[in-house]
């Protein structure tokens, strides 16, 4: 069976965004290592499947990056109606569990949760989370999108590894129990 990881960043107190969807703090000089990419080549090797939510794919567009993840089936869940899918975006108003529960049983690579923080507490509170990749970046941001933004359920992970920086930055990589 396919494995659901949300691979993020988040700020030491828990955001993935300001208030306002900003992820500026993301991209600090500060952050830059020579050379590093934090084991993102490797991951993206390993998935096929791609979910987000509207507000993380209007980011993303409004960066002016197009076709972010070209060769991965994207998904973006939205529940706005009209949007036209293309060849490598599909918006969906489908609950994202259910839509998830199909996706994990298909043939396939594993499946990258992007997020936002709705998106990643909905699959949480519906135990659809297999793993976890956080990159904890060493600022507060005081307010904002929690990774987390509407779970309200306890669940609990395992510590598979944990890798600090000479940047400040710590990735751990977790497993549902």
């Amino acid at each position: 069976m396919r494995k659901v990881i949300l691979y993020s960043a988040q700020s030491l107190d828990g955001y993935i965004a300001k208030k306002d969807g900003n992820i500026g703090w993301l991209h600090d000089e500060r952050l830059t290592l020579e050379g590093q990419d934090y084991g993102y080549a490797q991951f993206y090797e390993s998935i096929d499947t791609v979910l987000q939510g509207y507000s993380t794919y209007k980011l993303i567009e409004d960066m002016g990056i197009e076709n972010p993840y070209e060769g991965k089936k994207n998904y973006v869940f939205s529940r706005k109606t009209g949007l036209l899918s293309n060849q490598s975006t599909t918006f969906t108003n489908e609950n994202p569990a259910s839509l998830v529960k199909k996706l994990k049983v298909e043939e396939g690579k594993d499946i990258w949760l992007i997020g936002g923080g709705q998106i990643n507490g909905l699959l949480l509170e519906a135990e659809l989370i297999d793993e976890l990749i956080l990159t904890i970046i060493p600022v507060t941001l005081g307010e904002g999108i929690r990774i987390f933004d509407t779970s309200q359920l306890e669940n609990w992970f395992r510590l598979l590894s944990c890798k600090s920086y000479d940047n400040g930055m710590v990735q751990m990589h977790f497993v549902a129990l």
